[in-house]
This record gives structure tokens, C-alpha cells and sequence, in this order.
């Protein structure tokens, strides 16, 4: 497997998202991480799988994140995810992508998908939040709602960003350092509140083919008939946690490629 960095100015600021690429066939398939993550780290072993192998692939990281750029004036909301990723992938040459997209990653490729329509022609959400936090978390837990306990971005620059690089763990934590304090933040609250209208409503109506991965561990979803109705398959993929495409990477590429198969 061949890959490539390669990178593109997004802001005028010169800051620039990068990616690593991997050639082959068309569509490109364009892979998105989740907070406080990076792609590549995340998605490579799937992209090696021979369920998925052959098709040219971008493994972005969103700005701010992973090997891209960590401006600290920028908003870093999920709407701002999604230009800047639009403004990437046209530099890249993408449109009518395939794109795959992990957790905070999903909410960003669904606000791209309504924004920016001609870049997706297919979603795949890999256990991506849907549904704004009503009520901002009292204990820490893992996530952005780990993040969401520092009612203040001065609270968290000062005391929980350490913090949270020691809660996360060791394996978190490597991606983790590498996004900017304040992309983290910003990034984590503006997913806890959500866009308007929020992911789920957006998703819906989204009239391309959509899919919706989640761990079989989790049981049942609660959402799975209202998701079905508005057209989007439901996958429970087994022997695994949230990160699915690590957990399990047989399983994740094999779902991956039924989603998208022609």
C-alpha cells in the first residue's frame, strides 16, 4: 500500500489541512476522525483490508488535529469543520466522494453533505453523535463530554487539558497531544451543543445513500426505527467498542464495503 502526505491552504492565514493519501480507483473515498484523533492512526489497517483496498482514499485530518495545522483564533465549530474540509477536498481534486467519518467526524461529514452537497455522493457515520448534550456534564467521563466539565475554555487551557490527557489513557492520549488545547475545546463544545438544525435532522434528509455503523455491544438502538424510516441502514457490527475500525477491522471493512458497494 503506497500513501502520500499532502496538504492544502484552507484559511488566509496560510494554515493548511493534510491527509495521507493513498492512490487508486474511483470514487475517492475520503475518511474523517474523531475528536482528539487523527486518521491515519485510526483507519490505515481497515484501508489495508482487502474489502476495501484499491480505491483512492484520503485520510484527512480536520484542522487542528492530527499533522494539520492548529491556528488558535479559529472557531473550530462543526460547521467550520465542514468548510475547511470542503475547501481541502476541492483543492484535492475530490467530488462525488464516498465519505466514511468516526464519531465527532460524523456530525462534521453530515454539516459537509448539507453544505456542500457535490462533494458526497455517499455517507457512511462509524457510531457518530446525532443529538445535542441538553445540559452540559457535572462528572468527567470520556468524550466530549469529558471536555464539556470545564465550563470555560481559560479553565480548560489551565487545568484540563493535562487533565484530560491523563483520564483518556495512554492510546488516546497519542492523538490526542497532537491537536491544538483550543481546537479540542472549541471542537468538544460545539459538538456538545450541536448545529442548528442538529445532525440527526440534517442526516434525514440528506437524499443520498446513508449508512450508520454502531457496536452490536450497545444492544438495540433506541433511534434504529426512526433512522430506518428516513432511509438510512442500520449495521450493528459485532466484537467491538467505539472504534470500530480498530476493534474490529475484518468487521469494520467488511460493513464499510457492503455500504458502499455499486
Amino acid at each position: 500500500m503506497v500513501s502520500i502526505m499532502l496538504s492544502a491552504q484552507v484559511l488566509p492565514d496560510g494554515s493548511r489541512v493534510r491527509w495521507v493519501e493513498i492512490p487508486g480507483a474511483e470514487p475517492t473515498r475520503v475518511y474523517v476522525h474523531g475528536l482528539g484523533a487523527s486518521s491515519a492512526p485510526y483507519f490505515s489497517a481497515a484501508l489495508a483490508h482487502p474489502a476495501l483496498a484499491g480505491h483512492r482514499s484520503l485520510m484527512v485530518d480536520l484542522l487542528g488535529f492530527g499533522i494539520s495545522d492548529r491556528p488558535q483564533d479559529a472557531s473550530y465549530t462543526l460547521q467550520m469543520h465542514a468548510d475547511v474540509l470542503a475547501r481541502a477536498l476541492q483543492q484535492a481534486g475530490v467530488s462525488g466522494a464516498d465519505v466514511v467519518a468516526h464519531s465527532m467526524g460524523g456530525a462534521v461529514a453530515v454539516a459537509l453533505a448539507t453544505s456542500h452537497p457535490w462533494l458526497v455522493r455517499r455517507l457512511v457515520l462509524v457510531d457518530a453523535p446525532l443529538d445535542p448534550v441538553r445540559e452540559l456534564p457535572t462528572a468527567k467521563r470520556p468524550g466530549s463530554s469529558g471536555i464539556g466539565v470545564y465550563h470555560t475554555e481559560k479553565e480548560f487551557l489551565d487545568r484540563g487539558w493535562d487533565e484530560t490527557l491523563d483520564f483518556v489513557g495512554p492510546e488516546w492520549a497519542a492523538t490526542m497531544r497532537l491537536a491544538g488545547p483550543q481546537a479540542l475545546y472549541r471542537s468538544a463544545m460545539s459538538l456538545l451543543r450541536g448545529t442548528e438544525p442538529a445532525p440527526r435532522e440534517s442526516l434525514e434528509k440528506l437524499p443520498i445513500p446513508r449508512t450508520f455503523l454502531y457496536p452490536a455491544a450497545d444492544g438495540p438502538r433506541f433511534d434504529a426505527d426512526r433512522l430506518a424510516g428516513a432511509g438510512v441502514a442500520v449495521v450493528a457490527v459485532p466484537d467491538c467498542g467505539h472504534n470500530i475500525m480498530l476493534d474490529n477491522v475484518p468487521g469494520f471493512a467488511g460493513a464499510v464495503r457492503a455500504a458502499l458497494r455499486d
